[in-house]
Formats: C-alpha cells, sequence, structure tokens
C-alpha cells in the first residue's frame, strides 16, 4: 500500500501543471558581497541587505511583478534586520529577531515546502511568534536559505533540494557561531520538510538541540543515525495531514523517494513532545503547546517540556 501510494503521489506530481513553473524570471541584483557577519558589524550588514531588498523592489516593481515588488519592499523597511538576501529566483532571505549580538539563546527555523519570498509571511510570524516567547535573552532566525520544493512537485518527495541545501545550512550556522560566540545556546528548528535540510545537515552539526515539528521523516532510519550531539526532538500535533504520509524510503523511477522512520516513532529515538491540536501550519501559534514546548527547549528549560 505504501509503495502504491508513494508512486501515486510521484505520478500526480509530474502529471498536475504547476502555473509557477511558467511564471517570468524576475530579475534582481546579485547579493552584496559582505564581509562574514560578527557582533560588531551586524548593523552595517542589515542596512546593506535592506538596500539589496529595496533594489529588488524597484526592479520586480520594474518587471511588472507587483507580488514580489511588495514582498521585497516590505524586507526593505527600516526596522527589519537581514543577515542576507537574495531577490533572485524564489529568493532568499535570513531575517533576525532580536538583538543577536547580546542573545545567550538562539533559535535557527528552517521552513518547508513552498516557502518563497511571496510566501514568506507566514514563515516570519512563526518566528515572531516564538521570539515573543523567548524575551530579551532570546534571538529567532529565520532562515530562508534554500530553494524550497513545490508542495506539488516530485522535489518534495525526494531528498535532492535538502542534499543541496544540507551545506548552505552548516556553513550558516558555523558563521553564525563567530556572531554569538561559543557559550550561546543554540537550538535548530526544522518544519515539515525542513527537517529532511536538517537530517542531511546534522552529522557533526554543533547545536544544543535540533528539533522537528510535522516531519515527513528525516531521511535517517534514527536519531542515532543523524550522527549528532544535539539533543534530537519530535512533536506531531493531532490536527497535522503529515501523519498520513507513507514513512518509509523505497526506489522508484530512478530515485529516492520518501524519508524513512516517523521522527515520532518509538524506534527513531527522539525525545517526543506534545503539540497539542497543532496543524501543519500551526506549531507557532500563540497560545499553542506546541509553542510553549518550543520555547521551553529553546530556553533550556528542558524538564518543564510536556512529554507525549
Amino acid at each position: 500500500m505504501r509503495r502504491t501510494l508513494l508512486a501515486a503521489l510521484v505520478t500526480a506530481a509530474v502529471v498536475i501543471p504547476v502555473s509557477a513553473a511558467a511564471r517570468p524570471r524576475i530579475p534582481a541584483p546579485a547579493p552584496a558581497v559582505l564581509a562574514p557577519p560578527t557582533a560588531a558589524n551586524l548593523d552595517s550588514t542589515y542596512e546593506a541587505n535592506r538596500a539589496d531588498a529595496a533594489e529588488a523592489a524597484r526592479m520586480a516593481a520594474a518587471h511588472g511583478d507587483r507580488t514580489r515588488a511588495a514582498a521585497d519592499r516590505a524586507l526593505a523597511v527600516p526596522a527589519r534586520r537581514l543577515l542576507s538576501f537574495d531577490g533572485r529566483g524564489q529568493g532568499r532571505a535570513v531575517e533576525v529577531f532580536g538583538d543577536l549580538a547580546h542573545a545567550d539563546r538562539v533559535a535557527v527555523l528552517v521552513p518547508g515546502s513552498d516557502t518563497t519570498l511571496e510566501t514568506y509571511g507566514r514563515f516570519r510570524a512563526g518566528a515572531l511568534a516564538l521570539h515573543r516567547r523567548l524575551g530579551s535573552r532570546g534571538a529567532v532566525l529565520a532562515w530562508l536559505g534554500y530553494e524550497t520544493p513545490g508542495t506539488v512537485s516530485t522535489t518534495v518527495l525526494t531528498t535532492g533540494r535538502a542534499d543541496r541545501a544540507a551545506p548552505l545550512l552548516k556553513t550558516f550556522l558555523h558563521r553564525l557561531r563567530g556572531v554569538v560566540g561559543p557559550s550561546a545556546h543554540l537550538s535548530l528548528i526544522c518544519h515539515s520538510y525542513g527537517s529532511v535540510v536538517c537530517g542531511r545537515a546534522a552529522p557533526g552539526l554543533h547545536v544544543s538541540d535540533l528539533v522537528v515539528i510535522g516531519s515527513p521523516g528525516t531521511g535517517a532510519p534514527s536519531a542515532s543515525a543523524l550522527h549528532t550531539s544535539a539533543r534530537v526532538w519530535a512533536a506531531r500535533g493531532s490536527a497535522d495531514w503529515v501523519a498520513h504520509v507513507p514513512h518509509t524510503s523505497l526506489g522508484l523511477f530512478g530515485t529516492t523517494v520518501g524519508f524513512g522512520t516517523d521522527p515520532v516513532s518509538p524506534s527513531f529515538g527522539a525525545r517526543v513532545f506534545r503539540a497539542g491540536t497543532a496543524g501543519h501550519s500551526d506549531y507557532f501559534a500563540p497560545g499553542s503547546e506546541s509553542l510553549a514546548n518550543l520555547t521551553r527547549i529553546v530556553l533550556g528549560d528542558t524538564p518543564e517540556v510536556t512529554r507525549a
């Protein structure tokens, strides 16, 4: 049954037309060439990336793409703290919430499918909700640092995008240590397909906690197979449709489809915590049990995390 369902998913992804595929390429400037970020140069880094976003907005508007222009323009306002920005293609950006130079608790959020500059608002809302719970001692980074797959596409069923994203994430986290210092408690929170990215990046990763939520699988058969010293956490809300995705991995059409063991299953070996009634996009909803537990993990209050 699992093989049949996966085959059906692949077939649907191939034959269902995706309108974005026919979308004209949007012009944008190449990213600014900047020195690696440090605590001392954060303000100038933010300013340079906001300027890039403003120029990207002008170019998108001249191209006739009002949606992208509006998304770029929103990132260019003076209050935004962009650690990086690239308006080309789907677009990439890393935004900081909080005082990164002085935070001792830092969370990096990795998004799942269909997260682009146009849809970035929903991803940002989750990062902002977590930061509000952390308070002044914490900082949150929304890392849209890779080309996410489309939900209706073959790419969302394989590790291809994750394989390309993993070294980018590892490099980013290494450079982040140059800003926050070696003593900062760093948590990596990976949603949906983002957990596949984190699974690929996990070996040797120097973070305190690796959290997967709404995960279709990490691509690894167990938490120990991730080869990380981080505490590995997993959660899935009772209303999350990803529970119905076959948690298996098999060869199909010359590629590997699926991401293996369910991270919330006992056989995976993660620290499973409660996410309440969260749906697939609700893990950062204000007032939710999932957000409360994510906050406790980031703050290091692990005995207070409600376990499933």
